[in-house]
């Protein structure tokens, strides 16, 4: 298994430099660290006692992997969960959130080990998620990253205005989806004309 380490840098890589995008909820974003973590953190990198888009601006790759790491994976408890999940919730928890933990409690229950979705890695879950482990360890994995990927799509079917990150201009699949699918199996990944038939409602 890949270390923490990697995996951050690997996230880091993925999430690509500073962007500003109107039609993005995190709003200024670098290296995938939004200026609402930012914020929240304290981060005054320019050092005028405020939290801009300018302190954004100036993270640095190394800075944005230690927020990974300690407030993405140490802190959520991440690296309790049974190895082969880590990855896949640790870029989804980096991506959005408690909802990486959410999505992850709603699969786990309706494999009948109940356990409620609050987007914490408790002892509840950690059991409910051990037991859906052992009865399926060659699939749990793929099956989170097949429920991530329906997340975002029905993400996009709610908010018109993030089609976008799920479809390309061209009708192809859009980083959400891409992304959620580096984390499974090939056998599971969806055709570009399955893909199509998926999002071939929206406008």
């Amino acid at each position: 298994m890949k270390s923490v380490p990697d995996l951050a840098r690997e996230i880091v890589a993925r999430e690509g430099g500073f962007v500003n995008d109107p039609d993005d909820p995190g709003g200024a974003t670098k290296y995938g660290v939004t200026i609402h973590t930012m914020r929240r953190l304290g981060l005054d990198l320019t050092g005028d006692g405020r939290v801009t888009v300018a302190d954004v601006q100036r993270l640095s790759r190394a800075q944005a992997e230690a927020i990974f790491i300690e407030h993405y994976h140490t802190r959520p408890g991440i690296g309790r969960l049974p190895e082969p999940l880590q990855p896949g919730v640790f870029d989804m928890y980096v991506n959005a959130g408690s909802s990486a933990v959410k999505i992850l409690q709603r699969l786990v229950s309706d494999m009948g080990f109940a356990c409620t979705a609050d987007g914490v890695i408790g002892p509840l879950t950690m059991r409910a998620v051990q037991q859906a482990f052992d009865a399926a360890p060659g699939h749990l994995a793929d099956a989170y990253a097949i429920a991530r990927r329906n997340y975002y799509y029905a993400l996009a079917d709610a908010r018109p205005a993030s089609r976008k990150y799920a479809r390309r201009r061209d009708g192809g699949k859009g980083g959400w989806i891409t992304r959620a699918e580096e984390f499974m199996a090939a056998r599971y990944r969806l055709t570009e004309a399955q893909h199509r038939a998926r999002v071939a409602k929206w406008a």
